[in-house]
């Protein structure tokens, strides 16, 4: 697996992340059978593992701590995140530096390690200036507990943003932006990506599978449509929703566009993330082995500019779907900041 080189760092990672939200609680509670995907992950050249600590409540961590203990560990760029709410307290949550100072050394115990690669914030955060932001993580990395820093899921306004007060106030930058990207999900490809692009950062793109619809089972002529995501987020995948039913025509197109040029459904939605010149890695989200080995095979797959056309037709480039998987929703549009 060729690497890459994350952003302007010189540090190289593997075009595949190992995303790890599917380990623990929120997918596979089996400790050992998580450690069993990382370990043939790291075996199969994937060297990125990404998770954060609001995943399974820190469990996440936990397991990736497992996993990379008995010498594994520097061998691995680690990286993880910091935002989401733990717990009830109201200040167990959020990007200020109180709460970042005090939840590094939470997710660096249950990673087991003294340090981590990467540190990212995991959503913007309208309450917190990003000068206090970037002033405790910048602390952080001289404190030799962290190496680098990184955004995710930010608006271009909000890169722009971070990386001018990083120059003005002498704090760490940013280094890589964290967005979410698919066939089914380019509202990126507008904005974020060629703003990554200017500030010389790497992408490292989350969701390359569209939640799923990607995965090849969202076909019109499958059995049963229905999942407990369709309850559980209904703008996202119930198919009475306008949007979603054209998420199901689009990906039955693209269907056929992937075994067209010989290809499964999840070879063509990671080889086409991959394809931008702005994207460093793809996260893959395995619950299983089978998942994982699915899309090992993916970062060698070369798409032809025919197929690259057939997709825009498809979906055209710069465009979300359904808007609500954008990831980011501008709080300054909900109905209550609207009211004068």
């Amino acid at each position: 697996m060729e690497l890459r080189t994350l952003g302007n760092t010189g540090v190289k990672v593997s075009p595949l992340c190992l995303g790890a939200m599917m380990f623990g609680a929120w997918g596979e509670r089996d400790h050992d059978k998580s450690i069993q995907i990382i370990h043939r992950a790291l075996d199969a050249g994937i060297n990125f593992v990404d998770t954060a600590d609001v995943y399974s409540s820190g469990e996440s961590e936990e397991i990736v701590g497992k996993a990379l203990a008995g010498g594994r560990r520097d061998d691995v760029i680690l990286a993880t995140k910091v935002h989401g709410s733990m717990g009830d307290d109201p200040n167990h949550f959020g990007n200020s530096r109180r709460w970042i100072v005090r939840e590094v050394e939470n997710s660096l115990r249950r990673l087991g390690t003294d340090w981590i690669d990467l540190y990212q914030i995991h959503r913007p955060e309208a309450d917190t200036d990003i000068d206090e932001t970037l002033g405790a993580l910048s602390d952080l990395v001289r404190q030799g507990k962290v190496r680098y820093v990184g955004s995710s899921t930010f608006p271009a306004s909000r890169i722009v943003e971070a990386q001018w007060t990083a120059e003005r106030r002498g704090r760490e930058r940013f280094v890589c932006e964290q967005p979410p990207y698919s066939l089914l999900v380019r509202g990126i490809e507008a904005d974020v990506l060629p703003t990554v692009r200017r500030h010389r950062m790497g992408a490292i793109v989350w969701s390359p599978l569209a939640g799923g619809w990607l995965s090849g089972k969202w076909r019109k002529d499958a059995d049963d449509l229905t999942s407990r995501r369709s309850a559980m987020i209904p703008d996202r995948y119930d198919l009475s929703v306008p949007e979603n039913q054209r998420k199901l025509d689009a990906a039955d197109a693209l269907a056929q566009v992937a075994e067209d040029a010989g290809l499964s459904l999840i070879e063509l939605a990671l080889a086409f993330v991959l394809r931008h010149p702005a994207v460093t890695a793809a996260i893959i989200g395995p619950r299983t082995i089978e998942h994982l080995e699915s899309q090992l095979g993916a970062a060698a797959v070369e798409l032809s500019d025919e197929v690259l056309d057939r997709i825009d037709e498809i979906v055209l480039p710069g465009v979300n779907v359904n808007p609500v998987d954008a990831g980011y929703q501008n709080p300054d549009l909900r109905p209550e900041a609207l009211r004068r």
